[in-house]
């Protein structure tokens, strides 16, 4: 069975503004051993391959999807080090809506580093967010 206690510190540096609202933190630190875990992008499919249409439901199902594939590792949200969010048609409300999804399924604490990226369009017709992940546990 994988560990999952690699030393993962997430901190926000003096002179940067606090990303905490938007669901991120400037800096994730890995120290030690550590085996590194690549999840590719989630998407919002459920196990059936169904789409939601909406895009809060698709946040939320991603979201889950990446759970459990850090679970299949034996890892979770607290050994993810860093999140890349593609969202299509960005705004402020969608940003709003990933970070209140991101804290139910991640939890109060420090969240991952995390870059978004606005894109025109995703794999399949009617996506409209995907999540990659990259997950440290110690040797």
């Amino acid at each position: 069975m994988f560990q999952t206690t690699a030393v993962l510190a997430l901190s926000n540096p003096a002179g940067l503004y606090d990303p905490a609202p938007n669901g991120y933190s400037h800096l994730a630190a890995v120290s030690g051993a550590a085996r590194w875990l690549l999840v590719a992008g989630q998407g919002g499919e459920s196990a059936d391959g169904r789409l939601d249409p909406d895009f809060r439901a698709q946040v939320r199902q991603a979201l889950a999807n990446l759970k459990t594939a850090l679970a299949s590792a034996g890892a979770g949200p607290a050994d993810v080090a860093k999140l890349t969010v593609l969202i299509v048609d960005h705004s402020l409300e969608r940003l709003q809506v990933f970070g209140s999804e991101l804290a139910l399924a991640f939890g109060d604490g420090p969240k991952p580093a995390c870059t978004l990226i606005p894109v025109p369009r995703l794999a399949l017709d009617g996506m409209l967010f995907e999540v990659e992940a990259m997950a440290a546990l110690a040797e």
